[in-house]
């Protein structure tokens, strides 16, 4: 699937204050097609008590990634996507500086994409983390209507009802 041309580095960024990417500080740097490159600096807030970069940190970097790069190869039609799986192993971790993620997509599908993403840090180049994510393409629901029962029937029958028809 190609890649959308509105989805640029200034685009990307601009989507991330008062949410959790720009709350925590994570950038993105460069975006292509089957690629998308993001960072985020180590700072105390981000440590966890025992001193060394939370893991959390780490997943929320790795996801983002992940999770930005799948819009722009999103299927002509789709309207959004949400992580339905996550995985991280952790291979080391970074007590100052910058960390760096590169995200590439394994697999694009209409329903589902799959991308793994490669944490690094940035001064030493030593990978701290690798994780895998899965991305549930949303379509634009279908317009569904309550069938209607000959006679009143009970808000509970109503419901259910409802309910099958979803």
């Amino acid at each position: 699937m190609p890649l959308r041309p509105e989805h640029t580095v200034d685009v990307l960024n601009a989507r991330s204050p008062g949410r959790l990417p720009g709350l925590i500080g994570i950038r993105f740097t460069a975006v292509a097609d089957g690629m998308l490159k993001a960072e985020l600096d180590v700072r105390p807030e981000l440590v966890a008590p025992n001193g060394y970069l939370h893991a959390a940190s780490v997943v929320a970097l790795a996801d983002t990634a992940c999770g930005y790069g799948c819009l722009a190869p999103l299927p002509a039609g789709a309207v959004h996507f949400t992580t339905i799986e996550l995985k991280s192993n952790f291979l080391g971790t970074a007590l100052d500086g910058t960390i760096a993620c590169i995200a590439r997509p394994a697999h694009l599908g209409n329903t589902k994409q799959v991308w793994d993403a490669v944490v690094t840090s940035k001064a030493s180049a030593k990978s701290i983390a690798l994780s895998r994510c899965t991305q549930l393409v949303i379509w634009p629901r279908k317009s569904f209507r309550i069938p209607r029962k000959a006679g009143r029937a009970s808000s509970k029958r109503r419901i259910v009802g409802f309910i099958r028809s979803v």
